[in-house]
Formats: C-alpha cells, structure tokens, sequence
C-alpha cells in the first residue's frame, strides 16, 4: 500500500490499468491536506468545460439581456443547487467503481431486466445525436466571421468549411481515446474561457454601457418581476450542471482513479477511511468547478445585462456573437470585436471537445447494458468508445450544416432532456439509499441539501416537460 507521500506523487492512475476494475493491488491512500487534495483536481475541470458553452455564452447572455442584473441572483442559486446531487452520484461511483448509466440500470422498475433509466437513456442517443449540432454550428459561424472560407462568412461554404475542420480537430484529439489528454486540454481551455469572460466584462467598462457596484448589488437581491417567473426558470434549468454533466462526472472520477485508489469495499475500516479521504477529494474537485463555471456564467449573464438589455434588444442563440461583436467593434474598436468573436468561437468549442468523449461513454456503457458488449473487457470498452467517438461530430457537424432545426426533433430532444433531469435526480436518491456504503456517506446536513437539490431539479424537470407538451 502506498503511502500519502508516494501518492501525492501520483495524481493520475496508470494508464495500463482499467480504472473500473477494483484490485486490491490499485490501492493508494488519499492527500490528507487541502494542498494534497488539490494536486488530484481534474474530473471537475472536463465538466466544466462541457458546462461553459452554449448554454452559459448564449443563453445567459440572452437572458440577461431579457430581464437585466434582476435576476443575477438567481445564478448562484442555481448552479449551487444542483452539486449536491452530482456530488451524491459521484459519491456512490467512487465507491462502488460503477459509472452512472450501469447503476441507472438497478433502478426500478425494470423492463426486460433493465431500470427504466436506462431505457429512458436509450431513447435519449437522439438528444445526444441533435443537442450538440447547433454549438458546433454556432462555434463554426464565430470563426467564419473571423476568417471566412470562400467570401461569405455566413454562407454555408464558409460555415460548412469551418465545421469540417471543427469535426476533424475534434475527432483527432480523442482517437487516443486518454483520459489525462481530456482533462489537460479543458483544464486550459476552461482557463482561457473563464479569463476571457471575466475581460469581456470589464471591457465593457470602456463603452456607453459599463456597469456599477449597484447594479450588482440590485441584482443580488432575490426578486422576480411579474411576468419573469417563465425566465426565471428557464435559468434555472439551463445553468450550471444539468442531467448530462452529472451523469458525466461519474465517468471521469472512476478514470481520475479515485474507485481504484478506494479499492473494493471488504468491509474493513481501512476501506472506509480511503474511501472517506477520496470522497473529500472529489467534493474538492466538484466545488472547484463550480466556482469556474459560475464565474463564466455570471460574467454572460453580466454582458447581456449591461450591454443588451438597457438597448432593448433580445438576439436568441448565435445571434447573440453577432449583435456584441458588432457592439464591441463600434465602441472598443475592431480588436474588440475580434476578440469576442475568437472567445466566443473557443468556449463553444470547448464544449465540444468535453461532449465528445462524455457522450461517447454513455452512449457505450448504454450498448453494454443492453448486452453490445462486455463493459468490463478494457480492449472492447476502448474500441467501442473510439468508434462512437468519431460518430457523434461527424453527426454533429453534418446536422449542424444542413437540418434547419426540425420543430419536431426539437421538441421530442427536449421532453427526453427534461425526462431525464427528473429521472437523473431519482436514480441519485435510489442509488444512494440502497448501494452506497452508510460510513462513507455524510451528515444530515448534507442529506437535507441532497433532498432540496434533488426536488429542485426533478421540479424544473416537471415544468419542463409540462411547457413542452403544452
């Protein structure tokens, strides 16, 4: 057994091992410091990077721009929310070695031998084939703005071009299918993007539309006009983690190494300390990111806020690149402009690269539930994930190109998102009660906050799907 001095040493987990296999052999005590524990943050920076994209860059700006600082409470509210449930989930991962959709599969009730989860992600491979499509169109037109192919930078040679190259960049940074590349590369982009929101923010302090100390501090007072009740909740479900990136999370802290370095429960207090200490390391991991990705989000929000809202003007999805960027370019000058556009380009992107290899694991470990293959066999595993890997952009980037957006896929993508919000924060509940080891779980405290974030998010999951089907 290692001890904390050698594995401070070791922050990531052998690659010739299979992190889903819990061998004794794998064991490696915990950091026992908050500098040890930070030298092991990785899984919480490739969620980050999925969350930081078209929903924080275009959708918060967006609603910003709708109701102003109003709501700007509402932000941290909601991203603070819905941790609590993806800590839970990870908890249960990182003691059970089990990635989110095979546990999914235990709960009840079960059809033909399945839970009704992974059922419902099933039906959901549309939703993972369609919601991706718009980021990379919206990351290709950013781009084609900055540097058009052919001309036009809003004609589809150019925009067709951009996502071409898109697709491949993406497809060849995860043939290697590494989990140590994934996390270096949304670590740093993470990083770019957070730095860039931040400085769009004050850029605006050089235009007709800064903003003062007061309008943060009217923002942070917890109000709703009437008539911003549908808003409101629409930013609820739309920042900070959502059904996916919790589901995610699971696949990246059992690839980090945190089961493996627990090692299997044999009922022992040793385990039941690594597991403990493994467990800080995550909520660590997890409450890190959430600091990230709410200051990326809060930093849209702001520009929609400052800069739209008081023009009266409401763009919706890349609309929103184009009215700021031309914004910008008037009042900073043309750098400013570019320099939005390029941030722009790269935060939606970066949401790609983090989608690629998180829905190419759900996606496989879902075949395998269903009996494609054997989970457990590594090679299998690897060639499946490599595959899948190189599906989904290509289906992205070719629905991203020529489907207008069907009304009907649309809708149908979104009644099985808010399905599975609801279905996400039951299967962590079940999960929780039934699998997770009583010792490594926390106080009451903790399950308070568990029960409200879970009744949260199962709530925005039910208007929802109330709103879609009206």
């Amino acid at each position: 057994m290692m001890t904390t001095q050698s594995a401070e040493r070791t922050t990531s987990l052998d690659r010739s091992l299979d992190p889903y296999v819990l061998d004794p052999a794998n064991v490696q005590e915990p950091p026992t410091t908050l500098k040890g524990r930070l030298k092991f943050l990785g899984p919480g920076m490739i969620t980050s990077a999925a969350v930081v994209g078209s929903g924080e860059l275009l959708t918060a700006t967006a609603l910003g721009a709708k109701v102003g600082f109003m709501l700007f409470w509402l932000i941290l509210v909601s991203t603070f929310v819905k941790v609590w449930v993806q800590v839970e989930l990870a908890r249960w991962s990182i003691s059970t070695g089990k990635p989110a959709i095979t546990g999914y599969a235990d709960v009840p009730p079960k059809f033909l031998g399945r839970g009704w989860m992974a059922w419902l992600v099933l039906f959901m491979f549309l939703q993972f084939l369609i919601g991706q499509a718009g980021v990379i169109s919206g990351a290709a037109l950013a781009f084609s703005m900055l540097l058009p192919i052919g001309g036009d930078p809003f004609a589809i040679v150019s925009i067709g071009s951009w996502v071409a190259i898109l697709v491949a960049v993406a497809i060849g940074i995860h043939l290697a299918n590494r989990y140590e590349l994934v996390e270096n590369i949304s670590t740093w982009m993470v990083m770019l993007v957070t730095l860039f929101a931040v400085a769009v923010v004050f850029l605006v302090q050089y235009t007709e539309f800064a903003w003062s100390g007061a309008d943060l501090a009217d923002g942070l007072r917890f109000q709703v006009a009437a008539g911003a009740m549908g808003v409101a909740l629409s930013m609820f479900g739309m920042t900070g983690v959502g059904a996916g990136e919790i589901t995610a999370y699971t696949y990246w802290v059992v690839e980090k190494g945190y089961a493996a370095w627990t090692g299997p429960n044999d009922g022992s207090e040793s385990w039941v300390g690594r597991a403990r200490g493994w467990i800080k390391v995550m909520k660590v991991d997890a409450w890190v990111s959430w600091g990230v990705y709410t200051l990326s989000t809060a930093a849209f929000y702001m520009l929609g806020a400052a800069v739209l809202h008081p023009q009266g003007l409401q763009p919706e999805g890349t609309q929103v690149m184009e009215v700021i960027s031309g914004i910008f370019s008037t009042a900073v000058g043309q750098w400013g402009g570019t320099l939005f556009l390029l941030g722009a380009g790269v935060a939606l992107f970066k949401t790609i690269i983090a989608n690629v290899p998180s829905l190419g694991r759900q996606v496989a470990n879902t075949l395998s539930v269903f009996g494609a293959f054997d989970w457990t066999d590594m090679a299998v595993r690897d060639r499946w994930m490599r595959v899948i890997m190189v599906i989904l952009p290509i289906t992205w980037g070719t629905l991203g190109v020529l489907a207008n957006s069907p009304l009907a896929l649309v809708i149908i993508a979104g009644i099985l998102n808010a399905l599975f919000l609801m279905g996400v924060a039951v299967a962590t509940l079940h999960l929780s009660r039934t699998q997770t080891d009583p010792r490594v779980k926390d106080g009451p405290g903790f399950m308070v906050l568990l029960v409200i974030s879970a009744v949260a998010i199962f709530a925005v999951g039910t208007i929802s799907l109330v709103d879609l089907l009206g």
